[in-house]
C-alpha cells in the first residue's frame, strides 16, 4: 500500500499513469490475502465436483488437479507480477510498451469484453448464494424478481468496493481470509465426520487426458488473472523480492483452491446431479447442516463479492486503456451495467450453469493466454518501462513503433490467438484442428495458444527496447499531451 493512497483516504484516485518511485511502498506479503480473496468461491467446490461427476476422477486425481493447477497458473500470476514492480504501473498500460499504443487496444479490448463474462459468471454465482441463504433462513423460493434483486444488490455492492480503490480491495481481502479459514475449518471437519469415505475412496480412476483437462479447469480462472497481476504490484518497490512475488502468488490461491476443490470432489458423493444443476450453490444447502452452511455461503458471498470488485478494479483501467477519458471509479462503472444487464440473461435464461460456465472458461483462457504469451516473452529483455512514453498516446510516444503498432507483437498475438481456438474445443465452439492430437484431447488449447505466441515474438524482429534513459525521458512525469487519467 503506498503512503500517498493511505493519505488520500478511501477513495484511491490514481489512474493509470506510473506510481513514482517515492510512493511504492507496498510489501509482498500483502499479496498473499489479495489471492486468497480472488480466490474465495464456491465455484471451486462445482469444479471439484464436476471433476467427481463430469470427469468421472478419483479422489487422488481430484487432488492432483487441486496441487497443479494454482502451481500453473498462479505461478504465471506472480511470474507477470514482476513487471507491475518494475513498472509501476497497471498491467495494460505496460501493455503499451510491447504491443505500441494502438496495437494495445487490439488485446484490451478482447481482455475487457471476456472480463465481461467472468464478472457476470461471478455475479449470478452472488446472487445465487444470496438466493439459498434466504431459502435455508426465510424460506424464500427464487423467483424471477428476486432473483434480479439479488443480481442488482451483489452488483452495486460490487461496485463499491472496486470504485473505492486499492485500499478498500486489500483491506477486504485481509478480512475476509481471516473469516474463510475458519469456517473452510467446520466444513472440513463436518465433512471427515460425515462422509462415506469408503464410497468416496473407491470410485474407480479416470484417464489421464481428463486429469489434464481437469488441471486446465481450474487453473482457467487464474489464468484470468495474469494480465491484471501488475495492478496489485505496481506499489511495490522496485527492490521488492521477485522469488516474494511469485511465492505469494501461489501461496495464496493454493491455500484456497486446494481445500475447496477436494471438499467439492468429496461432496459429489451425496450430489451427482450437480453437473445439470441451473443453480451452482443451493446444493450446499442439501449436503451442510444450516448452521454451517448459512455462514459458509454467506463468507463465500463476501469471496465472490471481492473477486469481482478486483476484476472491476482492473477493468477500470483497462477501460482508461482504451481511450475511455473518465476517472477510474466510473470507468468502474461500464462493467457493472454490463455485467448486469448480461446476470440477468444468464439467471433467466440458462438452463445449465455448469456447462455454460465450463464452456466459458474453455474460451476464457486461451483469451486471456494469446496475451500472456507475447507479454511474458518481452518481459525476458524488458526490465524498465517508460512512465511518458507509456502515458503519451500520439506520434511523439517511445511506444508509437509503426503507425501505433509493434508488428511482431501484435502478428504473434493474433497467430497465437486463432491456433489456440484451433485446438479448443467448448459446448459452444470447438476448432478443426481439437481431435485426433494432445493438444485437443488434453485440452490444452490456452497452453498452445501461450507457446505459439511467446515463441513467435521472440523470433520475429522487433523495435529496440527504450528505457526511460535512453529514451531521453523522465520515467514518473507525463507530459506534452500525454494521458493521465485520474478521479
Amino acid at each position: 500500500m503506498s503512503k500517498t493512497a493511505e493519505a488520500e483516504g478511501a477513495l484511491e484516485t490514481r489512474g493509470i499513469e506510473q506510481v513514482p518511485d517515492a510512493e511504492r511502498t507496498g510489501r509482498t506479503r500483502e499479496l498473499f490475502p489479495t489471492w486468497v480473496g480472488a480466490n474465495i468461491s464456491v465455484l471451486l467446490l462445482t469444479m471439484g465436483a464436476s471433476l467427481v461427476v463430469a470427469y468421472h476422477l478419483a479422489f487422488w486425481q481430484a487432488l492432483v488437479c487441486a496441487v497443479a493447477a494454482p502451481v500453473v497458473s498462479y505461478g504465471l500470476v506472480g511470474l507477470i507480477g514482476i513487471a507491475g514492480k518494475r513498472g509501476g504501473a497497471p498491467g495494460m498500460a505496460l501493455s503499451r510498451a510491447v504491443f505500441g499504443q494502438r496495437g494495445n487496444l487490439l488485446p484490451g479490448a478482447l481482455i475487457w469484453v471476456a472480463r465481461w463474462g467472468w464478472e457476470t459468471i461471478n455475479a449470478v454465482t452472488g446472487a445465487y448464494a444470496m438466493l439459498t441463504v434466504l431459502d435455508i433462513v426465510f424460506g424464500l423460493k427464487a423467483n424471477s424478481v428476486l432473483d434480479m434483486v439479488m443480481l442488482l444488490a451483489f452488483v452495486v455492492a460490487t461496485f463499491a468496493i472496486s470504485g473505492l480503490g486499492i485500499n478498500a480491495v486489500q483491506k477486504c481481502n485481509k478480512y475476509a481470509t481471516y473469516l474463510f479459514g475458519l469456517f473452510s475449518v467446520l466444513v472440513l471437519v463436518y465433512l471427515v465426520v460425515d462422509t462415506d469415505w469408503s464410497k468416496v475412496f473407491s470410485h474407480s480412476a479416470g484417464s489421464t487426458a481428463a486429469v489434464i483437462t481437469g488441471i486446465g479447469m481450474i487453473a482457467a480462472g487464474g489464468v484470468s488473472w495474469i494480465p491484471t497481476a501488475p495492478d496489485f504490484t505496481r506499489y511495490l518497490p522496485r527492490t521488492a523480492s521477485s522469488k516474494a512475488i511469485v511465492g505469494t502468488s501461489v501461496g495464496g490461491a493454493g491455500i484456497v483452491v486446494l481445500p475447496m476443490v477436494l471438499m467439492g470432489a468429496v461432496m459429489a458423493v451425496s450430489t451427482p446431479d450437480l453437473a445439470s444443476a441451473s443453480d451452482p450453490v443451493s446444493f450446499l444447502g442439501e449436503i451442510l447442516p444450516t448452521w454451517i452452511a448459512v455462514p459458509y455461503l454467506l463468507i463465500a458471498l463476501i469471496g465472490m463479492l471481492l473477486i469481482n470488485s478486483m476484476s472491476m478494479y482492473s477493468a477500470g483501467f483497462t477501460a482508461q486503456t482504451l481511450g475511455f477519458r473518465i476517472p477510474r471509479h466510473w470507468a468502474v462503472s461500464v462493467n457493472a451495467v454490463i455485467s448486469l444487464a448480461f446476470g440477468g440473461v444468464l439467471m433467466l435464461v440458462a438452463t445449465s450453469f455448469m456447462g455454460s460456465f465450463i464452456a466459458f472458461l474453455s474460451l476464457l483462457a486461451v483469451a486471456f493466454s494469446a496475451w500472456v504469451g507475447v507479454f511474458g516473452a518481452d518481459m525476458l529483455r524488458r526490465t524498465e518501462y517508460d512512465g511518458r512514453a507509456m502515458a503519451d498516446t500520439t506520434r511523439t510516444s517511445a511506444y508509437w513503433y509503426k503507425g501505433g503498432f509493434s508488428p511482431a507483437a501484435v502478428a504473434s498475438w493474433a497467430i497465437g490467438l486463432v491456433a489456440g481456438l484451433m485446438f479448443t474445443t467448448s459446448d459452444w465452439f470447438t476448432g478443426p484442428l481439437a481431435k485426433n492430437n494432445v493438444i485437443g484431447e488434453y485440452g490444452l488449447g490456452w497452453v498452445a495458444t501461450i507457446v505459439i505466441s511467446g515463441l513467435l515474438y521472440l523470433v520475429l524482429p522487433k523495435p529496440a527496447v527504450l528505457t526511460p534513459s535512453t529514451a531521453g525521458t523522465t520515467a514518473a512525469e507525463p507530459a506534452g499531451r500525454a494521458e493521465s487519467v485520474r478521479a
